[in-house]
Formats: structure tokens, C-alpha cells, sequence
């Protein structure tokens, strides 16, 4: 990691490089000159020059010195806040540190006074006292008290260093194989944390002393001649700790630093640093909105942390699952600071999140071009357009990521990803090697390796697999592989049919019967298949439709105009993803953030087809009601309630015929996208000449129509109720994998189906027929119901 000093020195040579007239400062020409050879890839035009050269002399506007320009702590402050990579733009400019290798300090010109050389001593030996940050003109170290208190501080923690270290406690985890959380750590990104994550034992006798010895120094801070003085003494020691990594001490110092200067925005942001590094992201964003605040209310002082301020909320926002709320800040970053690479890498990555892939890869190029060795973004990159089908694109990505950091956990197992889904398993399984030679427990990988082997035919060697993964988690999707895998050795079919036989054959609807009204007709099964996958990953089924309603009655949204005129209730999608939050709030963030995704790509799109970044809430509601919670009389109550809440009907028992047609027609679209499409087209042609009302149970009648409703919804409900049903050791005749949900069985060749396989038509080879017939059992139960009905029917027929 580049320290301090040899920073300083490299932006000073950068800027000796380029002060022409050697006035002591960079005008317009020069710092165009600048910009143009750090960034000797790039075509810039004289427009892009002139913005780039506007936003650096407004943003550091303190540090321009008149006509002569930007000073070197200007450039040095730009560095700071990450505006561009000083050791890239050194080696860019093919410059050399001029160092006296027996002093080890810069060499100083003959034209500098006694006097300045007598100040660089001083700061000499400050900068060996205690870490770079503290002799920053900025945000280091004010008063010589304070200098003192860091020394004792200093021999405090490395007393407890090397006590814990003798006793074996200090413990420490390298993070280098994991993409980068891309934040701000601090007010610049040269003071970022190391890869080594230290991790303190807290418990024992020697912290409690240190805690002790660590009050008596605050006390000391706090008896300060001055409130700022006492202000210097607490950021100096939550900094100090913040280095050791000492993060709950720190945020004690951060805190009392808080208390003495409230609209000071650096004990905030580092407040904000801690709390995220500990994991409260809920707090960390309240510190990052307050130190937002008194960085917009104290003018251009603190104009030039903003980017930072922004970045740093936005991944505290990412933490809690908050991802489209996220792409605000990052945005707002990238506008204030256009060369923030960082910023751009996180949007990109964001957007990517939320399933806005064309935007995430705009986004990652962009950081990729200021920083082209930028190994996350790559990786990122290499997703998104693996996501847009662009594979072989992304192959070439996610190898120059893992090129530029071998050890890259994400590339490497999101590549076998890629593998696996273009069906070259050898090369799959090779990846989640690599990616187990550097994480041994990644249990994922270990499983995916297992079926990619299986998939190459290597059926002992995914067994061996198997077997790790089983020692590494008890989950039951490991046990289902097992099982699998047995009926694929007694059947001996491999998963691809690649031993000459066929492994199905697809058979056309016509040809598939049902027994009896109860069985569920095959095209059904298999649009209602896909409305519950997308119910599983939204989770929308734990919630309860009955706080839809909560909703609408105690939020008031304001009515507005769309572009055809017509009022509604319209909100910004980061506001919708509040409410979201709210609904979804048993969710992990995590989990939360793959459930935005899923609802933005399906949902949202469609309601936002301007891409104006606003969605009717009303429409919305009405949306996501029959996928909830709830009896279905009352799913369909709450649909009804919702289109009265919205404005064209408010005030109404009816609603207007359009408004139901047109709502209907966009679910269909949304969760029949095959009859969608057409149906859209129509839906402003109709809406807008029916002006008659219909009644709640004209509307369920519009609504339970097979051919022109919902009445999907009864087969999604059967779904829902049994769709974890296990039945014995009954295995599906095609996919050999144990049936969960429905069995269908043919009642003249007698085998199996799993849900999904029957949806698609697949049968055996081997059972080849004009037609099937199938029957449906729920259940085992219903099995044997069914068995014993026979037995009696027989019985009464034998007499």
C-alpha cells in the first residue's frame, strides 16, 4: 500500500510535470495538459475538457490561487477524494521518485529556505510517530496536546498487540480473494484498510485493562482547554483505533466527536465507516444522512467530501438490501465527481443487481476505461453481459479479471457458472477447483463441481464430490443430489444422454390426456409453474395481502399527470422500494435485494415502459395482491379495494370497466407474457372509450375468465399448497430426481412425472404411446385413497 509520503511525493513530481511557467499553481492550459497524458487512451474532446476543468476549479475552488490556478494541495486533495489513481498516473507519465537513499526523504531544491527545510524535519518525525493521516492539513492532527495523547495511545495498542499475540488471541482473516466492497473507508482512498482483517479477542483481562488506560485518555481529551481542542483529541483517537482496527472503540471516540461538533461532517462519516464495518447498516446510513446534511448546509467546505458521502451511503444502503435506493447515490457521486472510477464500478454493479444490465455494463466500461486494471469491474462486467447472452464476450472478461487477480473468488466461480450453463462441464468443474484451492468450505462450489463432473460423465468422481459437500452443510438439496445420482447409476443414463440413448422425448399437447377434472391440464401447469417461481423468489407468498391495504390507507401518495393526461398515484421506484421493505421486512438483506430484483425486471418494467423512473403504486398494489397471502376471495377483494383507491375511482363502490379491462390485460402481461404482448397493444385503445362502471361481482367474473382473466390463479393456489409434498420413494421416470409436489401418473404404462416434466411434455423413450393419459395425486394420501376406491369398485364388480 502506498504510504502517505510517497504519495505526496508522487503528486508533487505530477505536479512539477506540468507547472510550466513555475508559478506554484496549474491554470486551465496546464491542468488540461495533465489530463490529457494521465489518460493517454482516451479522445477527449475540447467540450469534455472544459467540463472536466470546470467541476475540478468549482469543486476545489479554496484551492485556487487567483490566475495562477490549482496549487499542488489542490491536486493532492483531488487525489485524496479519489478523482484518479496516483500511482497509475505516475507510471502513466513515466516518472521517478527522486530519493536520497540514505536520508530516505525527498531531496529538497536549492531554492528551498533553511526554514521550510526545518518544518519538513518536524513533519519528518511526526509521520514516523503515528500513521500518514495525522499530518494531513485538513483532517489531522490540530494541537500539540493531542500529539500526545496518540503517543500513549500508540503504546496502549501495541502493548495489547503484543499480549494477545503471545497468548495466541489475535486473530486475523485475508479478504484479498473477495471482490472489493469498492467504499470509502476514509476521506480519501489512500487510507484504505488493509486486506488482513484483525480481529481483537475482547473477553479477556488484557482488553479490560486497555479499555480502562483507554477511558483515562479520553478523559484527557475531554478536559481540553477548548471544545475544539477536545474535538481534535476524540477524532484523533477514534482514528488511531480505526487504523488498529479497534472498530467499537473507535466509534466510542467518533461519537463523543459528534457531540462536541454536531454539523461537523468527518466524525459522522468515519461514525458512518465504523458502524457498517461492525455491521449495523441501518445505523451507518443514519450517520452517512447526517453527515450528508451538514455537508450540504455548510456550503463549499466540505463540497468535495460529498462523492465520498455519497458512495458510502449508497453501500450502506447495498448492506440492508436497499439496491435501487443505492443507484441514487452512486449516480449523484458519479455526476459530482465524473472520474470517480469507484462510483461508477458500484452503479454498475447495482444496476446489475437490480437486472438493468444494458445500464451495468454502460456503467462498468466506464470505470473499467479510467481504471483498466480494475479486476472487480471486470468481474462485474463479465456477469452482466453473461446476462444478456453475450457469452463468449464474457468469457474473455472474467478471464482478464481473474488474470489480474488469480485468487478471485467471484470470477472464478461465476465462470464455472458460465460453463456449466453452455454445457462444457470439464471446464466447469476446473473452475470450482480453483475456487476451492482458495476458499475449502465454499460448499456451493464444492456441489456445482459435483454436478459439473456428473455432467462430463465422470460419475466416481462427482460422487467423491458429493460426499465433501455433504461433510461441509446438511442442506437437503445435497440429499436430493445423492438420490439422483443413485437412480441415474441404476438407470445408467447420463444427465445429457451423451451414452447414446435418449434421456425423453417430447411429446405435443394434444397427445397429453387428463383423468378426470382434477388433473391439471399440462399448458396450465406450466404457465403456473413459472407465476410460483417467481412467487418463491419474491417471497411475496409469506406476505400477508391484507397489508397491502395496510398500506394504501396509511400512506398518502400525492396524485399527479402522466404524460396522457390521466391523474394517478405515482411514486419513484427507490420510494417503492421502501414500501417493499416494509412488506418484505422478515427478509435478509440479501435475500431482499434478489427479491427487488425479480419484481424490477418482471414488474416494474412494465409499469415503467417510458423508463421515466415512476410507477402507478395503485397498479402496482393491484399487481403483486394475487401472489400474496391469503384466501383467494380475499386476494380478489384487495385487487377490487386497490382499483378504487386510485384516482380514477376514488370516492366510488364501482370501477370503471376500462380501469378493470386494463388492469387485467397488464397482469396477464406480466404473468403470461406469452398472451401479453398483443394485449398490450390493445389496452390504451380500449381504456380510453368505455366509460361504464362494473360492480365487485361483475369484476370477479372478468377476473376468473380462463381465456381473458386471471383463472390461472386456482392452479397457482393448488400449487401453493402443494408443491413441498414428497411422495416416498416414488422418482420421476424422466429426470430421475425424487417428486415434490404432484405425481402425475400414466394410467396405461404406469410411470411417473415430476411436476416440471410434465409441464414440459417430457416422457420415457421406452413408453412410447399414440397418447397418455395422467393422473394427479396431491399427495401420497390421495394415492391411496385412489388404490383403495379401486379395490372396492373391483370387489363390488366381482360378485
Amino acid at each position: 500500500m502506498t504510504t502517505r509520503g510517497s504519495r505526496s511525493e508522487k503528486v508533487k513530481r505530477i505536479f512539477q510535470q506540468f507547472d510550466g511557467n513555475r508559478d506554484g499553481g496549474l491554470n486551465r492550459d496546464e491542468m488540461a495538459a495533465l489530463v490529457v497524458a494521465v489518460n493517454p487512451r482516451v479522445k477527449f474532446s475540447d467540450e469534455q475538457i472544459n467540463a472536466i476543468l470546470d467541476e475540478v476549479f468549482r469543486t476545489y475552488g479554496e484551492f485556487i490561487d487567483g490566475e495562477k490556478g490549482l496549487t499542488y494541495d489542490g491536486l493532492l486533495r483531488t487525489y485524496d477524494d479519489g478523482a484518479g489513481d496516483v500511482d497509475r498516473d505516475f507510471d502513466a507519465l513515466g516518472l521517478e521518485l527522486n530519493l536520497d537513499d540514505n536520508k530516505g526523504v525527498s531531496v529538497v531544491s536549492e531554492a528551498s529556505s533553511s526554514s521550510i527545510v526545518d518544518e519538513r524535519a518536524i513533519d519528518s518525525q511526526k509521520k514516523q510517530r503515528t500513521a500518514a493521516w495525522a499530518v494531513s492539513p485538513n483532517h489531522g492532527i490540530v494541537f500539540d496536546d493531542t500529539w500526545k495523547i496518540v503517543d500513549d495511545l500508540e503504546i496502549l495498542v501495541k502493548r495489547l498487540k503484543s499480549k494477545q499475540a503471545k497468548d495466541g488471541k489475535l486473530k486475523a482473516d485475508n479478504f484479498d480473494a473477495f471482490s472489493d466492497a469498492g467504499w470509502s473507508r476514509e476521506l480519501g482512498p489512500s487510507a484504505e484498510l488493509s486486506d488482513k482483517r484483525i480481529f481483537w479477542e475482547e473477553s479477556g483481562h488484557d482488553y479490560a485493562i486497555f479499555v480502562k488506560e483507554l477511558g483515562v485518555l479520553r478523559n484527557r481529551a475531554d478536559g481540553a482547554r477548548s471544545r475544539e481542542e477536545a474535538f481534535d483529541g476524540h477524532m484523533a483517537i477514534g482514528r488511531v483505533l480505526y487504523e488498529h482496527q479497534l472498530f467499537k472503540e473507535a466509534l466510542v471516540s467518533f461519537k463523543r466527536a459528534c457531540e462536541l461538533q454536531p454539523m461537523d461532517v468527518r466524525p459522522h462519516f468515519r461514525a458512518g465507516n465504523c458502524y457498517y464495518v461492525l455491521g449495523k447498516y441501518r445505523e451507518a446510513k443514519e450517520e452517512f444522512l447526517l453527515a450528508l446534511e451538514a455537508a450540504e448546509t455548510g456550503g463549499n467546505q466540505w463540497a468535495y467530501l460529498l462523492p465520498q458521502i455519497y458512495v458510502n451511503l449508497g453501500i450502506a444502503l447495498e448492506g440492508e438490501g436497499m439496491v435501487l435506493s443505492a443507484c441514487e447515490y452512486y449516480r449523484e457521486a458519479a455526476i459530482l465527481c465524473p472520474t470517480h472510477f469507484r462510483a461508477l464500478k458500484l452503479l454498475g454493479s447495482a444496476l446489475f443487481g437490480v437486472g438493468e444490465y444494458r445500464a451495468a455494463v454502460k456503467a462498468l466500461e466506464e470505470a473499467i476505461f479510467m481504471k483498466p486494471d480494475y479486476a472487480d469491474a471486470h468481474c462485474d462486467l463479465a456477469s452482466a453481459l453473461h446476462a444478456m447472452a453475450e457469452d463468449e464476450r464474457a468469457i474473455e472478461v472474467f478471464q482478464k479479471a481473474i488474470d489480474l487477480k488469480p485468487g478471485h473468488v467471484d470470477a472464478l466461480y461465476n465462470l464455472g457458472g458460465l460453463y456449466m450453463d453452455l454445457g462444457r462441464f470439464q471446464r466447469a468443474s476446473e473452475m470450482y477447483t480453483r475456487v476451492l484451492a482458495v476458499w475449502p468450505n465454499h460448499w456451493r462450489a464444492q456441489l456445482n463441481k459435483a454436478v459439473s463432473l456428473l455432467g462430463a460423465g465422470e460419475t466416481e468422481e462427482a460422487k467423491k464430490a458429493l460426499k465433501e459437500a455433504l461433510k461441509m452443510t446438511n442442506r437437503v438439496e445435497l440429499h436430493d443430489a445423492v438420490s439422483h445420482m443413485k437412480q441415474l447409476q441404476k438407470k445408467k443414463v447420463k444427465p445429457n444422454g451423451s451414452n447414446g440413448d435418449e434421456a425423453f422425448v417430447i411429446v405435443e399437447p394434444s397427445k397429453f390426456k387428463t383423468s378426470g377434472d382434477k388433473t391439471t391440464l399440462r399448458q396450465d401447469l406450466a404457465v403456473a409453474l413459472q407465476i410460483r417461481g417467481f412467487q418463491k423468489i419474491t417471497r411475496l407468498i409469506r406476505c400477508d395481502v391484507e397489508l397491502l391495504k395496510k398500506e394504501m390507507r396509511d400512506n398518502d401518495v400525492p396524485v399527479s399527470y402522466s404524460g396522457g393526461g390521466g391523474p394517478q398515484k405515482s411514486i419513484r421506484k427507490p420510494n417503492l422500494e421502501e414500501i417493499l421493505r416494509k412488506l418484505l421486512n422478515f427478509l435478509k438483506p440479501e435475500t431482499f435485494q434478489g427479491a427487488v430484483k425479480a419484481i424490477n425486471e418482471r414488474i416494474l418494467s412494465v409499469l415503467d415502459e417510458t423508463g421515466s423512473g415512476r410507477v402507478d403504486v395503485g397498479m402496482f398494489y393491484a399487481i403483486l395482491a394475487p401472489i400474496c397471502s391469503g384466501s383467494p376471495e380475499k386476494r380478489k377483494r384487495v385487487i377490487f379495494d386497490t382499483l378504487l383507491w386510485r384516482p380514477v375511482n376514488e370516492g366510488n363502490s364501482q370501477v370503471k370497466k376500462a380501469d378493470a379491462v386494463a388492469y387485467i390485460k397488464l397482469l396477464r402481461s406480466i404473468y403470461l407474457p406469452s398472451h401479453g404482448v398483443s394485449e398490450m397493444m390493445e389496452v390504451h385503445r380500449e381504456t380510453e372509450t368505455d366509460s361504464s362502471m362494473v360492480s365487485y361481482s361483475d369484476f370477479l367474473v372478468m377476473f376468473d375468465d380462463p381465456d381473458w382473466g386471471f383463472g390461472i390463479m386456482s392452479t397457482m393456489v393448488k400449487l401453493e399448497t402443494g408443491d413441498r409434498n414428497r411422495h416416498g420413494r416414488h422418482v420421476c421416470s424422466v429426470c430421475r430426481y425424487p417428486i415434490i409436489g404432484s405425481r402425475f401418473k400414466e394410467v396405461k404404462a404406469h410411470f411417473n412425472l415430476c411436476n416440471q416434466c410434465y409441464s414440459e411434455g417430457k416422457v420415457p423413450p421406452s413408453f412410447k404411446q399414440e397418447e397418455y393419459k395422467f393422473k394427479e395425486y396431491g399427495s401420497e394420501s390421495d394415492a391411496v385413497k385412489d388404490k383403495c376406491m379401486c379395490f372396492s369398485l373391483q370387489s363390488h364388480n366381482d360378485p
